[in-house]
């Protein structure tokens, strides 16, 4: 087989599972900034917002891990939150030198006026999936979560 038709041959083949996830995350971060740019937020903070929004009263390095940044990162966000007024720290009362982050009254209005807007961005992106096949897409992607998750 000549180089040339190598490539023909590797240009049919489908496009890699990790290459389309990361298009995926691509196209989903783009259409997150969009929609929360007008709030004076970030994709990150909105991630942020939301992961305090179903588990209030994380650390720091919690809410970190779970908001896909990194420690300092999210101390910096903290800081931005704090200021907008869209998050509180309070101490730990299990534990006097940690503080928990959590979401305020402005915080909770502020995801509910995107929840609309973030909605429609989920639906448009299994718009041509049924209702099952959006089912089957979403248990799929919790599974490949759990497989790279796991430390062995």
């Amino acid at each position: 087989m000549t180089e040339i038709q190598a490539r023909r041959e590797r240009a049919k083949a489908p496009a890699s599972l990790l290459y389309m996830v990361k298009r995926l995350e691509l196209a989903v971060r783009s259409r997150l900034d969009e929609v929360v740019r007008p709030a004076g937020i970030t994709a990150l903070q909105y991630t942020a917002l939301t992961v305090l929004e179903r588990h209030d009263g994380m650390s720091a390095a919690q809410l970190a891990r779970d908001s896909f940044v990194t420690a300092q990162s999210m101390a910096d966000m903290i800081r931005t939150l704090e200021n907008r007024g869209l998050v509180r720290r309070e101490r730990n009362p299990a534990n006097g030198r940690e503080l928990l982050i959590h979401l305020t009254e402005d915080g909770h209005e502020l995801l509910a006026t995107l929840a609309g807007a973030m909605l429609a961005l989920e639906e448009r992106m299994v718009l041509a999936l049924s209702p099952e096949q959006a089912d089957d897409f979403r248990q799929a992607l919790a599974t490949a979560w759990r497989a790279l998750s796991r430390r062995d």
